[in-house]
């Protein structure tokens, strides 16, 4: 099989302890405040005319190399609980930190948008899902473009020097932009990627991908044994290999890939290498699942599972035909993360090769929750469309699940026992749709690997903290025009110190009507009904100091504290949004139904089915 090398232990790597004359190291400064040593020392008046030419400094600012994962939930890594291997993963985490109070915006494109602006998505104008054709008098956070006057990450280490490389997956650009002049303003290469390879929506086939590069679309790869994962690790090898003869430059990876999103698709034997494990059912695995965090202290010992989320079937009630499927559909997402796994492997084992590794910043994330939207009977044979088969009848198809006769994806209740300890699941404004696990490792940096770091952190503060481990920041204008304010602060401090203050106590969450606001301690969710008044919504009061997976509502035992915390997400919302709150647009609003019910209305979306 190409490319099936698995790195089985990055742990306890060594830590390299770099002695630098005092010139070297004022040569290193001068570089990263953007003049040469010599310079300097002319500036000074310290410099003879004659003296000769100062040896070129080394910039020794880390590469930084940002990977994201698609729809995978908090309990889906083996370093936080899952019984999924993922090795490689598991061995950034035991050389950095795994942080275990991480949010996003529980769907992808706005929590890309906060990712690489550094700014909520509301205020960039990614409030949802790119436009389809983008309305150009739409000034609201529905616009569905990213704002051009918010620079990205890309941009901001561009202009400090970096090299800066995208792969994987885009999703943040208006449907109607092909790539031509004139119809590209959101594609990477024009907000801040020197190169650019991978897809242009929200998902892909992984052996058959719809493809872009630089600013074009390209054909489909037909490359027997081809798989888009292994693919895009191959480019990122190659982007982070040394160019011999040259001065290190150093360089930035975001390195998105289409997994674990449907379809799920992988070869057999990472399937079968999970025969038997899923039969148990998802409400066991689920259970199973928080005792390891619990044991592991990724959540306090007293935590507690929420009940079943309502809709969602108990495994003990299904047929025994139903049992044997469903299993399957876990087991192929299982070895799905284990092949990506394997991929990271591949990258890693290449910089530690090549040198690189210690002086690398690595930061894993997911982009949201596990994924809901398959309903309580999956997706087998084409996704974000009703499944009509039967049970019986997929059972007689089941050797085509991870292979390009389907697009599949698992049903709904995997989901509750991926996000496990949490409710509920992407999309949704619980703990389950925004909390993810986040691990940063910088192995000639970091001095307690494997330490769990419990400071509160939101997607938006990634950015300004890769921004400042390169010696740079966001600028306040770019060509004379004012940028809007970034709302992330740095967590730098927090990778050296475990007592380090949180950069954030405040945050707050709105996705097609659904509201959250984090205070500390304390967390407020209010679940709308579309269409419905906003002042009819009932909110939800969670302590998760004591109550880390929110399974006790203590709406009703603090009003003023409740009172208190609407009010603040008014307050919020009325900072970052414009308008602060409103209905979904109509082309989002049958996309989850955020009601009891057992299945969501199948409305395939644009950039789903394309």
């Amino acid at each position: 099989m190409r490319h099936r090398q698995s790195v089985r232990s990055m742990g306890g790597g060594r830590r390299l302890r770099i002695a630098a004359s005092v010139g070297a190291l004022a040569g290193v400064l001068g570089l990263i405040a953007g003049f040469a040593p010599g310079k300097a020392a002319q500036a000074r008046g310290l410099a003879p005319h004659h003296a000769a030419p100062a040896p070129r400094a080394v910039d020794a600012r880390p590469n930084i190399v940002l990977i994201v994962l698609d729809d995978v939930g908090y309990a889906d890594i083996g370093a936080f609980g899952s019984e999924i291997r993922t090795p490689n993963i598991d061995a950034l985490a035991s050389a950095g930190l795994r942080y275990n109070r991480f949010d996003t915006k529980a769907v992808c494109s706005p929590t890309r948008a906060a990712l690489l602006t550094g700014r909520n998505p509301q205020t960039v104008g990614m409030a949802d899902l790119p436009a389809n054709v983008l309305n150009r008098d739409d000034h609201t956070r529905d616009r569905g473009e990213l704002a051009h006057n918010a620079q990205t990450i890309a941009q901001v280490l561009r202009a400090a020097g970096y090299q800066t490389h995208g792969l994987g997956k885009w999703h943040l650009a208006p449907e109607s932009e092909d790539g031509s002049d004139g119809h590209n303003a959101s594609w990477p290469l024009q907000r801040g990627f020197d190169d650019f390879y991978g897809f242009f929506l929200g998902w892909t086939d992984q052996y058959h991908p719809k493809l872009i590069e630089g600013n074009r679309r390209i054909p489909a790869p037909e490359t027997p044994g081809y798989h888009f994962s292994t693919d895009i690790t191959d480019r990122a090898i190659a982007a982070l290999t040394p160019a011999k003869g040259q001065a290190r430059k150093p360089q930035f990876l975001y390195l998105a890939y289409g997994a674990g999103h449907a379809p799920i698709q992988v070869p057999r034997p990472y399937i079968d290498a999970y025969r038997g494990v899923y039969e148990q059912g998802w409400d066991a695995l689920r259970a199973e699942r928080l005792a390891r965090m619990r044991k592991m202290g990724i959540v306090p010992a007293n935590t507690q599972l929420p009940p079943r989320n309502p809709g969602d079937r108990a495994w003990a009630d299904l047929t025994p035909v139903e049992q044997q499927v469903y299993a399957r559909f876990m087991a192929t997402y299982a070895g799905f993360l284990t092949h990506t796994d394997e991929q990271i492997g591949r990258l890693v084992a290449h910089l530690r090769a090549t040198g690189q590794y210690d002086n690398t910043l690595f930061v894993f994330m997911s982009d949201n929750g596990a994924a809901s939207e398959a309903g309580q009977r999956g997706s087998f044979q084409r996704l974000y469309a009703p499944n009509t088969m039967t049970p019986e009848q997929m059972l007689a198809r089941i050797d085509d699940l991870g292979t390009d006769r389907t697009q599949s994806e698992y049903q709904r209740p995997w989901a509750m026992a991926g996000s496990a300890p949490f409710r509920r699941y992407k999309l949704w404004p619980y703990l389950g749709g925004v909390r993810t696990p986040l691990i940063i490792a910088w192995p000639g940096k970091i001095r307690d690997g494997g330490a769990i770091r419990r400071q509160y952190v939101d997607v938006v503060d990634l950015a300004p903290t890769l921004a400042d481990v390169a010696g740079t920041a966001f600028p306040r204008a770019v060509a004379g025009r004012a940028e809007l304010p970034v709302a992330g602060k740095s967590i730098r401090a927090t990778l050296f110190s475990g007592a380090a203050p949180a950069a954030r106590q405040v945050q707050y969450f709105e996705l097609r009507g659904n509201r959250a606001i984090t205070d500390g301690r304390w967390r407020a969710v209010a679940v709308h009904k579309q269409g419905t008044p906003f002042d009819q919504d009932r909110w939800m009061l969670f302590d998760t100091v004591t109550d880390f997976a929110e399974a006790n509502d203590l709406a009703a035992r603090y009003p003023a504290r409740l009172a208190a915390m609407k009010a603040l997400w008014w307050a919020q919302a009325r900072l970052y949004s414009t308008p602060a709150l409103a209905e979904p647009p109509a082309r989002f609003a049958g996309r989850e139904s955020f009601d009891e019910s057992a299945d969501r209305p199948m409305v395939r979306l644009e950039g789903e089915g394309k």
